[in-house]
């Protein structure tokens, strides 16, 4: 498949929000699900007439428009798969519910699938995955499902996901996975601070991602950055409660591809277990870390403001005990400010096989009680700029 150029991305995305937002075109054909046998009632199993809604959409030679009106649509586990004939926009005015019953997903993994589609635009879903359930499940010890990820982009290309609200997901609110040229804005995530794993936007394996004007309230990760991550862009970015905006967890791996070219700016963290994290188990691995930007973010009683822990072992078992192969170098921190929740605001534990290289810091005041928080270092070549609090890490 030819790739699109930057001029095209940016027409295509332009043409998602005009027809989103004026109407539709004489080069468009819209395909409504209800006319598909689709209930708006929140109790018929609606996943058939939505499929067959998609087939028929996918089989378009024009740009087709899959129309969800108002109402609750009861869905399980529907994978919508390409490649298709045109591009297809979803418009979304209705929830999509799944059923109280978490069994009834399945072990896919999965709840919404989009599957090897190019120039797809979502705009406006409202998803409540109804996962209590299986959080309860899995806190009880039981036998579980493996769980569901509310909404999942594998191998699409050229994507716009618009205006999300996602609530109470079993496991991962948005995945985006081996996808090219994907913009993410307006998004609402949440789900209780005490929900395992279930973290907001999950990227891996993907370039040319752009995250924007999201709200991240969950019980794990507010965004994760997994392997083979390439230019992501993040601005405007609430996240908390959580564990922080995390590359990683990397090193999973001994063959494992690296995250390079990430930036956040302008990001606020409220109560959240972690601020800006890289993490990465203490193996061997090929992976590495390499042309990070943190840029204006303000941390509001945040535990661990900025960390880089390449000793990333959760709850302490099955450690690996050994130095971590992946390779961080090129991490700036720019206006960092705020307040810590613990005594130790930053916290640089490289390893001693692989030391951290080329971390900048500028500009930085995190206190905490009303004082100057502390640092820490092991393994890592430091620089400092500007405002330096806590000071001890770092030579000027």
């Amino acid at each position: 498949m030819a790739t699109i150029n930057h001029s095209s991305w940016l027409l295509l995305i332009s043409l998602f929000l005009v027809i989103s937002l004026f109407g539709l075109s004489d080069a468009t054909a819209t395909y409504h699900v209800v006319k598909y046998g689709a209930k708006a009632d929140g109790k018929t199993d609606s996943t058939q007439a939505f499929l067959k809604t998609w087939e028929a959409a996918c089989s378009s030679t024009q740009t087709a428009i899959i129309y969800v009106p108002k109402g609750r649509f009861l869905l399980k586990a529907a994978e919508f798969r390409g490649p298709c004939k045109s591009r297809i926009i979803v418009q979304i005015y209705g929830t999509l519910i799944a059923p109280t019953d978490y069994w009834a997903l399945g072990n896919s993994g999965y709840w919404i699938l989009f599957i090897q589609v190019n120039n797809l635009g979502v705009f406006g879903a409202r998803l409540d995955a109804k996962g209590a359930g299986f959080w309860a499940c899995r806190k009880s010890g039981k036998s579980c499902p493996v769980g569901a990820r509310s909404i999942t982009f594998n191998w699409v290309n050229n994507v716009v996901i618009s205006d999300t609200l996602s609530i109470n997901s079993q496991l991962t609110h948005l995945v985006i996975n081996s996808c090219k040229n994907v913009v993410v804005r307006n998004v609402k995530l949440y789900a209780p601070d005490d929900s395992p794993n279930t973290d907001g936007i999950h990227v891996r394996g993907s370039t040319g991602v752009t995250i924007t004007r999201a709200t991240l309230m969950t019980g794990d990760d507010c965004v994760s950055i997994g392997p083979g991550t390439k230019n992501l862009k993040m601005n405007n970015i609430n996240c908390g409660p959580g564990h922080g905006i995390s590359i990683g967890s990397l090193a999973r791996n001994a063959i494992e591809a690296g995250v390079e070219d990430v930036t956040l700016t302008n990001a606020v963290f409220t109560g959240s277990d972690n601020g800006l994290r890289i993490k990465t188990w203490a193996r061997p691995s090929t992976g590495y870390v390499a042309n990070i930007l943190f840029q204006n973010i303000v941390m509001k009683n945040v535990k661990n403001p900025i960390i880089i822990d390449q000793n990333y072992c959760p709850r302490d078992e099955n450690c690996p005990n050994q130095t971590s192969g992946v390779k961080i170098s090129q991490v700036r921190y720019k206006n960092i400010q705020g307040t810590s929740a613990t005594a130790e605001a930053v916290t640089f534990d490289c390893s001693p096989s692989n030391p951290c290289k080329g971390i900048a810091l500028q500009d930085i005041k995190l206190t905490y009680l009303d004082k100057v928080a502390t640092s820490s270092c092991n393994n890592i070549d430091v620089t400092s700029t500007g405002v330096l609090m806590p000071q001890s890490c770092a030579a000027t």
